[in-house]
């Protein structure tokens, strides 16, 4: 009789996420036809939408602002020198004019407009352009409510302005409107490379969370968070944070939310009946994941996860789903917060909500809905006053506090999944866990 164990279908599925994944060269190839799209087709309605007819990104190398750092083709690893972009929108013509003040084009789409031998001094021959094109606005990268947007540094600026015909400067505004729209705005096609981007995510945190890396009574969190971090250094991709692992067990009291992130003990070892929860996310192809996914280490005769904790995953879902459905276009981060925790207080459950803009960035620029210390709403600066806008990912990222008679105490279902909003409403990238993994997995035996 052939045996065909679940622990082979993880193997199949180890070379099944692997494949997805490109050679340097392709990925090169992918970044840059995505990036010409979003000059070509993308950026001229973010303009027209923020009324700003003419953009100019000034940047340093070693010294990048956010924003540039999404606009370099995929051989640039960092800004050349003094790099100046501009962007003019004519509105008149319908056309969008995209100029590199440096010595040599800027991938594909930006060309070079500067000759130094005819123009020795650099911001001589940016003000020669925007005088040629008399712009009505002057976006630059400056923000107090959105640091993605405020990486126009003071020696910058300071010279800009200086060189600045006066009867420009009235015309100089801050950016800031558009630079998190151009950072936060997802394409058609970048949505379908991040559903395999999630994919692979889930595909890594559920070998991770298997009898193939956890033997219960040996192996620790420690070992885990590590082998999630050289898993992705093995499929050549990298991550935007270290891994984390932490463990609530019955015979412990429920601690501050930090504890998970920051103050938890090293070398914990994993043990039977151990409700294992992990933070962990990707980069890839300019993007990036943050996903919470929960585990249950059976005990001895165990074939499932207790009822009550099932039950507890089930009061995390909900707690999503109060959120999700609250998330309206043109709604503020703090608004949608508010509604999501009252109704699910309603409801009876015990929610607390701080999901991120997820995207170009890890924590990325956009609707911020609540954070884990700011239940009441977040201030201004943490973008409060931004709207909810299509086409855009978050991190629904969220908790709720569950009381287990059994093990006498509060536990905290902590999860987090890729979301995206578009113009229909709201889905999951590439799903969400409703039910917990099981360690070991439970063996099915097939054959004649």
């Amino acid at each position: 009789m052939k045996k065909i164990t679940l622990s082979l279908f993880i193997a199949f599925s180890v070379l099944s996420y692997s494949q997805q994944i490109l050679p340097e060269s392709e990925r090169a190839r992918v970044v840059d036809e995505i990036l010409e799209e979003r000059f070509n087709t993308l950026l001229p309605k973010l303009m027209d939408d923020t009324g700003i007819d003419m953009w100019v990104v000034i940047s340093r190398e070693y010294n990048e602002d956010p924003v540039i750092r999404t606009m370099l083709p995929a051989t640039w690893l960092n800004a050349r020198r003094r790099t100046i972009l501009l962007f003019y929108m004519d509105n008149s013509k319908g056309t969008i004019d995209k100029l590199a003040v440096a010595r040599y084009n800027v991938g594909k789409s930006i060309v070079s407009a500067w000759d130094k031998e005819k123009e020795p001094n650099q911001w001589k021959r940016l003000m020669q352009l925007i005088e040629e094109r008399n712009p009505k606005k002057i976006g630059l990268n400056f923000s107090k409510d959105h640091n993605i947007a405020d990486g126009l540094d003071k020696t910058d600026y300071d010279e800009f302005m200086a060189n600045l015909p006066k009867k420009y400067q009235s015309k100089v505004v801050s950016a800031e409107q558009l630079a998190v729209r151009w950072i936060e705005t997802r394409t058609q096609r970048e949505m379908v490379i991040y559903d395999q981007l999630v994919d692979i995510t889930h595909d890594i945190i559920s070998e991770a969370f298997s009898e193939k890396i956890i033997t219960a009574g040996v192996t620790t969190t420690t070992e885990v968070e590590w082998w999630m971090r050289q898993k992705v250094t093995d499929l050549g991709l990298e991550t935007w944070f270290h891994p984390t692992v932490d463990v609530q067990r019955t015979s412990e009291e429920l601690v501050g939310h930090l504890y998970s992130f920051s103050g938890r003990p090293d070398d914990l070892i994993i043990q039977p009946g151990d409700l294992l929860h992990c933070d962990f996310g990707i980069t890839y192809l300019r993007l990036n994941t943050d996903c919470q996914e929960l585990a249950y280490v059976l005990k001895p005769n165990e074939k499932e996860a207790p009822a009550f904790l099932v039950g507890a995953l089930k009061d995390g879902n909900r707690v999503q789903d109060f959120l999700t459905k609250n998330m309206i276009k043109g709604r503020t981060g703090n608004e949608i917060l508010a509604s999501a925790l009252q109704e699910a207080k309603d409801a009876g459950l015990r929610p607390a909500i701080y999901t991120h803009p997820l995207g170009t960035y890890g924590h990325s620029a956009g609707t911020t809905i609540g954070m884990w210390d700011s239940q009441g709403g977040v201030m201004k600066d943490d973008g409060e006053n931004y709207p909810l806008n299509p086409n855009t990912v978050y991190a629904i990222e969220l908790n709720a506090t569950v009381n287990i008679p059994e093990w006498k105490r509060d536990i905290r279902i902590m999860l987090e999944e890729a979301g995206f909003y578009g113009e229909d409403g709201f889905r999951y990238v590439n799903g969400r866990q409703t039910e917990l993994l099981l360690i070991p997995r439970i063996k099915e035996f097939l054959g004649n």
